[in-house]
């Protein structure tokens, strides 16, 4: 198996992604791997973010302005620091999720992405796209779909 020295993983704050930056920053710490820990946002407008849960309910995880990103980040980086990842970056990204996290992963010259499968068979999921399915279709990079529903 390879070993993987830049491992990117995404976080929208929900306890799914967590799950996935545990297994990430797992990986990272088995390989000696420098972790990526990415959040994307939209700048916030509360009209939006209020006709966006009035619809989607339980699904509405997508992270609106700066200021719970960075909350996010830390969450996740205390996450993957107690399991065992030494080297973090953490990346605030405006943009949509996954054309942002596949700009990151060209970016840092990552080696692997990992998300959560939150929302592979969610009717918001079905109806606004897949994160998961739509980075794994079209990542140039290998892709970790963490299994987050236990």
């Amino acid at each position: 198996m390879t070993a993987y020295r830049t491992i990117v993983v995404g976080t929208d704050g929900s306890d799914s992604s967590y799950v996935a930056v545990d297994k990430a920053a797992s990986l990272a710490a088995a390989a000696g791997a420098t972790l990526v820990v990415a959040c994307a946002y939209y700048p916030t407008d509360d009209r939006d973010v209020a006709a966006a849960a009035d619809v989607l309910k339980d699904e509405a995880y997508q992270v609106r302005g700066s200021a719970p990103t960075n909350e996010i980040l830390r969450t996740a980086r205390d996450r993957a620091t107690a399991a065992g990842a030494e080297d973090i970056v953490e990346r605030a990204i405006v943009g949509e999720p996954v054309e942002s996290l596949l700009a990151l992963i060209k970016e840092v010259e990552g080696d692997l992405l990992v998300v959560g499968n939150r929302g592979l068979n969610t009717l918001a999921g079905r109806l606004l796209g897949s994160v998961p399915s739509d980075v794994a279709r079209k990542s140039r990079s290998d892709v970790l779909i963490v299994h987050t529903v236990r």
